[in-house]
């Protein structure tokens, strides 16, 4: 995800980075060329000329708006749920953190509670390669060491497993099962860490219908591909640069619209799942009054290119 101090107007025209158009220049290309063909033609095809004008598209594009702010409503939806998921994910991780440290009795020492904390942290860089589908091993290796994370490399759903032992640790000390109060407190929390694993993966398994997709792409192309016909007898030689400019606007809202929903991938426009992970790592050490991590930076807020 990209993420820059807000900028002044002029320069945002001319931002590159985190914008969807380098991945739409060969549509916008294909268009121009299009609106270039009906120029050429005095918008005939094959000598015959198309019987279009500016109304029927003048129709056709609210309809079109309508259904590109409908599709873009949905992904945005999907969005920010995801990001409240993750933001509860830290408010749990916090509390529980917390929990731990003043609850448990005085005798656990304090390498268990740095296990118990890297346990946690591992949990949540678990849950972030799961999502992204991404190999967890090397952060598992660095946080529970060798022997625990081969234990967990046969696991399908490691967040869950890495749960599942911290309920387990945090429920039994010193062969004695901890207080009901305090195991209530410490199961809230998991609950809602648990509840945020299952939100997200509702999200990654229920995509926006496949049928929105098709429609809206076919339906996209198609107005741009005619549009130069029918405006081709009232711009002239203006109708490549009208056309490509209506192109970039409605190719680029159903290029934003797919990343958007798609929050957890690494595309600019997805949840900066690096950065909100690091802090809840940072967040868990400072607690236990451990060395804490850098921050993760953005690289070139200010980069054009």
């Amino acid at each position: 995800m990209i993420i820059r101090p807000k900028q002044n107007w002029f320069r945002l025209l001319f931002v590159w980075n985190g914008s969807v158009l380098r991945t739409i220049i060969p549509q916008l290309v294909f268009v121009g060329v299009v609106s270039c063909l009906a120029v050429f033609t005095h918008g005939r095809v094959f000598g015959e000329k198309i019987p279009l004008n500016t109304a029927p598209f003048t129709l056709f594009g609210v309809a079109l708006a309508i259904f590109l702010a409908f599709r873009n409503n949905a992904s945005y939806d999907r969005f920010i749920e995801a990001r409240h998921l993750w933001g509860n994910l830290l408010i749990a991780s916090r509390a529980l953190s917390s929990q731990m440290l003043c609850y448990l009795p005085e005798s656990v020492d304090k390498a268990e509670r740095t296990r118990l904390a890297h346990t946690m942290v591992a949990f949540v860089y678990a849950f972030k390669h799961q999502l992204r589908q991404t190999d967890p091993m090397p952060d598992l290796r660095r946080l529970l060491g060798d022997a625990r994370a081969e234990s967990l490399g046969h696991k399908f759903y490691r967040p869950v497993a890495i749960l599942h032992e911290l309920r387990g640790s945090l429920a039994v000390r010193e062969g004695r099962r901890v207080p009901d109060t305090t195991t209530w407190m410490f199961d809230a929390q998991l609950n809602d860490m648990g509840k945020t694993v299952g939100g997200c993966e509702r999200l990654v398994s229920t995509p926006i219908p496949f049928a929105y997709s098709v429609l809206l792409h076919r339906t996209v192309y198609a107005y741009c591909i005619l549009l130069p016909f029918g405006l081709v007898d009232s711009t002239v030689l203006f109708t490549p640069l009208i056309c490509v400019f209506v192109s970039y606007t409605l190719i680029a809202l159903e290029a934003i619209a797919n990343e958007v929903a798609e929050p957890f991938g690494t595309a600019p426009n997805a949840l900066a799942l690096d950065a909100m992970t690091r802090t809840i790592e940072r967040s868990i050490l400072e607690l236990c009054e451990r060395e804490v991590p850098a921050e993760i930076e953005p690289a070139n807020p200010y980069q054009l290119t």
